[in-house]
């Protein structure tokens, strides 16, 4: 199935580009016209997504024996085309999606490790969950800037330890 569809996508766009070149070659068109034409072509092509060519591939089954999962990726090959500089694109896009986490993880630390260490003002400790003495205690302030710290934790451990793959 997969293989005759894609031939016979091929062969539909080849024919329809040959139509569309006799047109051209046969009809008295002005420049501006071929123009708007070319532009809209363009567009349309440039619409193309290569995000989709790489998702994809995430869908591949790790269950599979190696066979079919050989035989899996020949067709998602055949499917969706990747040459290098789309893969460039995609990895570049995926580094700067990292280095983007890492950038906000790195700052909810020091914003939840400074409310912790800076002294707050008096109408943010007045909630004061647990005691320690008359005047010292753990505050609604204190537990806010823990959960701040241990979510930038969070996503950086996940920025730098995601798989190459993902």
């Amino acid at each position: 199935m997969g293989s005759r569809q894609i031939n016979s996508e091929n062969a539909l766009l080849d024919a329809k580009v040959d139509e569309l070149i006799l047109l051209f070659k046969n009809g008295g068109f002005d420049k501006e016209h071929v123009k708007a034409a070319q532009i809209k072509i363009n567009s349309a092509i440039d619409a193309i997504d290569t995000h989709q060519n790489f998702e994809a591939f995430k869908e591949l089954d790790n269950n599979l024996d190696r066979l079919d999962m050989v035989t899996n990726l020949e067709l998602l090959l055949t499917r969706h085309p990747v040459d290098s500089r789309q893969s460039k694109k995609y990895r570049a896009q995926e580094k700067a999606k990292r280095a983007v986490l890492i950038a906000i993880s790195v700052t909810m630390v020091v914003l939840g490790l400074g409310m912790i260490i800076m002294p707050a003002p008096p109408y943010f400790e007045m909630f004061t969950i647990f005691y320690f003495t008359d005047n010292d205690g753990i505050t609604l302030m204190d537990v806010i800037s823990v959960l701040i710290l241990l979510t930038g934790v969070y996503l950086f451990l996940n920025a730098v330890l995601r798989k190459a793959g993902s």
